[in-house]
């Protein structure tokens, strides 16, 4: 797809002046669609909710499925560029999608971004340091698990998020029961660590390579959710903040990541970050 900037106002060559396409109807695709009008695009939203808080204020909102057929091609009828407003968006979806319009980030950044075990192969890949882990896709796996991962945290591989498809174990029966209750789903066990605290790094990056990025932030979580976040991180050092943002920019520039990025960093109690 043609990379030439979409101007706001602009009549593209359908007729129809530049329109921002969002999967994702939340509370963030309603950020990304009040930013956008802003600044004086059209928008649309595709959302299987007809109240979504995007769809609602949206120049056009597409009420259908992520997956529907009939859904994907209304939203390429009408938006000149694509977006995603989370990461679990189908992956198939958005690949769909980039047939006829630009999409970014793209389906295979977002793929890896809806699978912990999938990131955490990617972060090793890219040199990116991650707390000790071991995938468990089945009972057989528990019994392989090293004794050095207790105490961990076992995490779905998918859809978890602020707390949710997390379960802290200690011993290998506290671990089973956890599978268990998990629903038996692929999940990734990490090695516990004594952390300091999380910095996050926001990135922004373009077709080009082109990388930006905003003050690192330091995170202070209570009960597994965000509760305050400060920026600039107080407490990094300047030798951590360049660990940080030099991992943040190889795990985009490894996936061609194009769009905003987050990735969280957590400091240990040697200094290390994971």
């Amino acid at each position: 797809m043609s990379q030439a900037p979409l101007l706001p106002g602009a009549i593209q060559p359908d007729g129809c002046p530049t329109t921002l396409g969002v999967m994702g109807g939340g509370q963030l695709g309603r950020m990304f669609v009040q930013a956008a009008q802003a600044m004086g695009y059209n928008t649309a939203v595709l959302d299987p909710d007809a109240e979504s808080p995007a769809g609602v204020i949206a120049h056009h909102h597409v009420h259908a499925d992520y997956s529907d057929p009939a859904g994907l091609i209304r939203l390429t009828g009408l938006a000149h560029a694509i977006t995603t407003e989370f990461e679990n968006v189908p992956a198939a979806a958005l690949k769909e999608l980039a047939e006829s319009a630009p999409v970014a980030p793209g389906a295979a950044a977002v793929s890896i971004c809806q699978d912990r075990a999938a990131e955490k192969a990617h972060f090793t890949a890219c040199g990116v340091p991650c707390a000790p882990y071991a995938v468990i896709s089945s009972h057989a796996d528990l019994d392989q698990v090293s004794a050095s991962l207790l105490p961990g945290i076992l995490k779905t591989a998918r859809f978890g998020y602020d707390g949710k498809g997390q379960q802290r174990v200690k011993t290998r029966e506290e671990l089973l029961a956890a599978f268990n209750l998990l629903g038996g789903v692929p999940c990734v066990l990490e090695q516990m660590l004594p952390l300091q605290y999380e910095v996050s790094v926001i990135v922004a990056r373009n077709a080009a390579g082109d990388l930006v990025h905003f003050p690192l932030q330091q995170n202070l979580h209570r009960d597994g959710i965000l509760a305050v976040t400060q920026v600039p991180a107080p407490d990094i050092t300047p030798a951590q903040a360049a660990q940080a943002l030099d991992g943040a920019a190889r795990i985009a520039a490894a996936i061609d990541y194009v769009g905003v990025l987050c990735v969280e960093f957590f400091v240990v109690d040697d200094g290390s970050r994971d």
